[in-house]
């Protein structure tokens, strides 16, 4: 689960620990605050999608936990090894449980190599033989709908979107990894690709019992393949629970705002209020207080010099809120704030 510290953080249970998170980028024009402080907990076997705006710090944070970006500080626990700690021997070693799926398919792919060299790459720099090597190619190829006789020898550019990421997925597969971290894997396919690739990604995390990080800013997407949805704020992390939940009954401003900011065919049973307005405040000098404070409609002057923490608002949900959207029921009533201090 989300948040710093909190006793809903799941610990022991998990496969993958991340607590208090932070990823700096030193720029000419100052320090920017990529990611800043998050906790999460990922449950064996659990996809957690995690969403947000451009910008949010949600691909920083996916990047970060393979540590090909290096925190500038926190914890990142795998199978309860500190990876932030792992000597580069070691974590080349933890990198085959831990793979990525990236968000360009051909600009992830070595151009110059054929497909069949690409799927086999980390198996040689593991030092498994070449017979044995070509047979787990030809087999993960064939999981991903890709026939070895037709595409072992192709170069990336001659493959259309759709089959360069089955290559990209096919090539993280051959390691039989634990955890699979989606970085956009389908923002860069057409819509009639994306379904295929997505039902793909839920076959294999079935058949490879991987335990799956999706990250994406299409909210139907996320809720399409996670079991919990973390949302993302410049850099914080605004709410997190069951995806259901999450979506059904959001509790934080930011959240119902993405949600409002989808078109709906069935607005009778969807959320009708405004799209978010303004822009992403800038992360070289973020809000005091609520970083959200700055586009939320209920902030007050408690939530400029007070950053609000994580806490629970029902079962299997929390939120990071002064005044979460939680009285939508008579069982939420108790947790909803006093309606003379949302303003």
């Amino acid at each position: 689960m989300a948040g710093s510290g909190d006793a809903h953080l799941r610990g022991g249970a998990a496969l993958l620990t991340v607590r208090d998170l932070v990823v700096d980028y030193a720029t000419d024009a100052g320090v920017v605050q990529a990611v800043s402080g998050i906790s999460f907990d990922v449950l064996p076997g659990e996809t957690l999608g995690i969403v947000g705006e451009s910008g949010c710090g949600k691909s920083t944070t996916g990047r970060a936990v393979l540590r090909l970006n290096q925190p500038t500080g926190g914890t990142i626990e795998f199978r309860g090894e500190r990876i932030d700690q792992a000597g580069p021997a070691r974590l080349r070693t933890l990198r085959r449980e831990m793979q990525m799926v990236f968000q360009d398919p051909v600009a992830s792919l070595n151009p110059r190599r054929a497909v069949k060299d690409i799927v086999e790459e980390g198996l040689a720099i593991g030092g498994m033989p070449p017979p044995e090597r070509a047979a787990r190619s030809a087999a993960v190829l064939a999981q991903v709908g890709l026939d070895q006789e037709r595409f072992a020898d192709v170069l990336p550019r001659r493959l259309s979107g759709g089959q360069a990421q089955r290559v990209a997925i096919a090539r993280a597969l051959a390691l039989d990894p634990k955890l699979l971290i989606c970085d956009e894997p389908v923002s860069a396919l057409d819509v009639s690709v994306q379904a295929k690739t997505l039902n793909l990604i839920e076959e294999l995390k079935a058949a490879y019992e991987l335990t799956v990080v999706f990250i994406a800013h299409d909210l139907g997407v996320v809720r399409a393949v996670s079991d919990d949805v973390m949302v993302m704020y410049l850099g914080k992390v605004c709410e997190f629970g069951d995806a259901d939940l999450v979506y059904d009954r959001p509790a934080h401003p930011y959240t119902r705002a993405l949600l409002d900011s989808v078109p709906l065919l069935d607005t009778e049973h969807g959320f009708s209020g405004p799209a978010l307005e303004g822009d992403i405040p800038s992360p070289l000098a973020p809000p005091t207080g609520c970083r959200f404070r700055t586009r939320c409609p209920l902030a007050t002057e408690q939530c400029a010099v007070s950053e609000p923490q994580m806490r629970r608002v029902r079962e299997d949900q929390y939120v990071a809120c002064h005044f979460p959207l939680v009285a939508d029921s008579a069982s939420d009533a108790e947790s909803a704030p006093d309606p003379t201090l949302s303003g």
